[in-house]
């Protein structure tokens, strides 16, 4: 917590708002390593987005009070950077876009406690006691998001199809899972038999039939009234959601039309680079050439999950050995590597980060997914391994986490201020991996290319689909043709479609930091 001493009145106020915020998103404390309210979920219903909203509201209203002439730089940006979250959280409840969320086989409600039992302790009978009455309020939790299916079917801010039919699928294969592998990770802290059947009590008697009617709603009342198209442009006033999307993922008030071409002429800069390593290998400028030849060396793919996540782990080491090369500080938290779980794995992307406790008490989580492990290639998986690690999402995220002398908004909270800054470095990190000399050969530097290439190609593709009208086949295809695999081009269209404007922070915040 900042120091009181040296507190100047803008961190006052962003330490207020902070301390509020999570309050009402509990589990967002709980991830952060704050566990004064690991006995409660968030409430997602009308009381709960009101008490989000007026928080936004006064908030800002303090905000818009404050004399900027004479503040120091950082008051500056702490009020910019709280006025741009409190406005867009403002706008987005004006729109209805929570009844859009609710529907999400990436982080919708069902993947909330399965995430969460893997960070909360339960190893002393306090923490075990808050745990179970956290576990005992999933029934309210799942019956409030239950009534936004409703209102969305009422309002027709539905999801689209596909995004409907990959949450059910995924809620199907979570009901199949025995109790005890859906709760294993906290039975290991559990000290007694009888503890551990209570917990087991509670996932059989509350946590499975809460998820089990939020299926039965999905399947019945809801599905029918999906929208048959991907793009959020055939929502009610879809062209007006996408805008505000496009601020909520980048800040920036872009035009779609624009971002399309961008992605375009950045793809065809790329794949220069690509034609010159297809060269090299003897190929001329064929670069599907040189995609196919490292797609059947049987050298360029794990044979095992463990091989793939010991690599991971290989390539994090080499990276926290060359960055002292490039960095002047570096994070004192150190990052795990574990694989997606098997439940989620078939809808999730190649990898994320998870960040640590804000206490030390648990690391940087970098999750790489195992599933379709024939498509998983070393090639690839370098350049995602210095994106979501080192010295990408882990050294950002981590030495923000534990800057001195920054609020606890600033700290912790910058993932509300849109995710350009954070995917922009994501990304720019993997051109340092190559300044650093962290690729092994030309095989993983275009890897590294076709990773670029990928995220100019989510420009293209997600104004096509949310803007232009694509089809879900037609981005399919156009990332096949900008090098995806046929699993990760299907997994990440349907991540675009569930998540309109989020694929465009990568580049566009790229391009800003390089600028």
């Amino acid at each position: 917590m900042t120091d009181p001493a040296t507190t100047s009145p803008v961190d006052a106020l962003a330490e207020r708002y902070w301390e509020r915020l999570l309050e009402l998103w509990p589990t967002t404390a709980t991830l952060y390593g704050d566990d004064r309210y690991d006995d409660r979920l968030e409430d997602p219903g009308p009381e709960g987005r009101a008490k989000l909203r007026r928080l936004h509201e006064t908030t800002l209203a303090e905000v818009e009070g404050f004399e900027r002439e004479g503040l120091a730089v950082e008051d500056r940006i702490t009020l910019d950077s709280l006025g741009v979250v409190c406005r867009l959280q403002i706008e987005q409840d004006d729109q209805g876009f929570h009844e859009l969320r609710v529907v999400d086989q990436i982080e919708g409600p069902q993947t909330l406690l399965p995430q969460l039992v893997q960070f909360q302790r339960a190893d002393t009978p306090e923490r075990l006691e808050r745990l179970l009455a956290r576990l005992r309020d999933y029934g309210r939790y799942m019956a409030a998001n239950i009534e936004i299916l409703r209102d969305g079917i009422r309002s027709g801010r539905t999801a689209p199809r596909i995004v409907a039919e990959r949450t059910i699928e995924q809620l199907e294969r979570l009901l199949a899972i025995p109790i005890d592998e859906a709760v294993v990770p906290r039975l290991v802290q559990v000290a007694s038999e009888a503890d551990r059947e209570r917990v087991r009590a509670v996932v059989r008697e509350v946590v499975y039939p809460a998820d089990a009617r939020f299926l039965e709603v999905l399947r019945t009342e809801y599905l029918p009234h999906t929208r048959p198209e991907p793009g959020l442009w055939s929502a009610p006033d879809g062209a007006t959601l996408y805008r505000t999307q496009i601020r909520a993922w980048t800040t920036l008030d872009l035009d779609p039309a624009e971002v399309h071409e961008l992605g375009l002429a950045e793809l065809e800069e790329i794949r220069a680079e690509q034609r010159a390593i297809a060269r090299a290998a003897g190929l001329g400028d064929d670069i599907a050439a040189y995609r196919t030849q490292l797609a059947e060396d049987p050298r360029n793919r794990p044979a095992t999950r463990d091989e793939l996540l010991e690599r991971a782990r290989q390539d994090v080491e080499r990276a926290l050995a060359a960055a002292p090369r490039a960095f002047g500080r570096l994070p004192r938290t150190p990052v795990e590597v574990r694989p997606v779980e098997e439940f989620k794995e078939k809808d999730a992307p190649f990898a994320y980060y998870l960040p640590p406790a804000a206490d030390g008490s648990r690391p940087g989580i970098y999750y790489a997914n195992t599933y379709d492990l024939a498509s998983r290639y070393f090639s690839n998986l370098a350049p995602t391994t210095y994106h979501e690690a080192v010295p990408g999402h882990h050294f950002q995220i981590a030495l923000e986490i534990e800057h001195p002398r920054l609020n606890r908004f600033r700290r912790l909270g910058s993932r509300l201020v849109g995710a350009a800054f954070a995917e922009g470095w994501g990304l720019y990190a993997e051109r340092l991996a190559d300044e650093l000399g962290l690729y092994r050969n030309d095989a993983e530097r275009f890897g590294m290319l076709a990773a670029q290439a990928w995220r100019a190609a989510r420009l293209v593709v997600d104004t096509g689909l949310h803007h232009l009208r694509w089809s879900r086949e037609r981005s399919i295809e156009f990332l096949r043709e900008a090098g995806l695999t046929d699993t990760d081009a299907i997994i990440e269209t349907d991540r675009y479609i569930v998540w309109p404007g989020q694929a465009l922070s990568y580049k566009i915040g790229q391009r800003e930091i390089e600028r």
